[in-house]
């Protein structure tokens, strides 16, 4: 079965500094609908402002990343973490028995496009860790970039998720077969595709359950995110 979330039925609100866009239940937006989807609870669309950010907050017993479409974001956290996350790269932190960050663009002149996702971890009380990779730059193809085991490219996520990106060129094609027992989550970013008979456009969320396989037809350069979930 294949559920559209649409771009434009998601949460929103704006604070002046930050524009962004719920797919499922954040802060003062709730639809009891869209709690979340199976381990996923949170992707978030945020455009930051020029030389804004969130100051330092705390997070407990969640898997969050972070994944730059534009622009860039500077991580600061209580673990001694520092690092700016560009596009081309993912950001996985582990929040576990509770850490504190600050994520504040560096920019004083360019806006930064980024979506943050959480994931509930198959274990509560892990200790806090952080993790940043560099995503290939293969077209027309899923990458694995989030695992439980990681890779050289790929973070670890403390959950049975496997985590893809694809960057599509127009007129390509690809395929994603789900085992028995899993579902999937695919969020496009970028672009305009047909997901098996349904067309999608940038900001548009799939939900994916009991389809053995998906077929994804590229009809502008797209880019996306497939969770394969429990």
């Amino acid at each position: 079965m294949i559920t559209i979330r649409k771009s434009s039925e998601r949460g929103h609100s704006q604070i002046g500094w930050l524009n962004s866009f719920h797919t499922f239940c954040f802060a003062d937006y709730y639809d009891p609908h869209f709690m979340g989807f199976g381990s996923l609870r949170v992707i978030n669309e945020d455009i930051v402002q020029p030389g804004r950010g969130f100051a330092k907050h705390p997070h407990q017993d969640m898997e969050i990343i972070t994944y730059i479409v534009e622009g860039a974001l500077e991580h600061k956290d209580s673990l001694g973490t520092g690092s700016i996350i560009k596009p081309g790269e993912i950001q996985r932190m582990s929040a576990g028995t509770g850490v504190a960050h600050s994520e504040v663009n560096p920019s004083q002149t360019e806006s930064v496009h980024l979506l943050q996702i959480w994931l509930l971890p198959e274990t509560k009380g892990l200790q806090p860790s952080y993790e940043q990779k560099t995503i290939s730059t293969k077209t027309n193809e899923l990458i694995l970039i989030g695992s439980p085991e990681g890779s050289d490219q790929a973070v670890v996520i403390h959950q049975d998720v496997e985590l893809f990106v694809s960057y599509l060129k127009q007129n390509h094609s690809l395929a994603h077969a789900f085992k028995k027992g899993r579902k999937g989550w695919l969020q496009l970013i970028k672009g305009k595709i047909d997901l098996n008979e349904y067309t999608l456009s940038a900001g548009d969320g799939v939900a994916i359950t009991e389809e053995e396989m998906i077929e994804i037809n590229c009809l502008e350069d797209a880019e996306l995110l497939l969770f394969d979930l429990a």
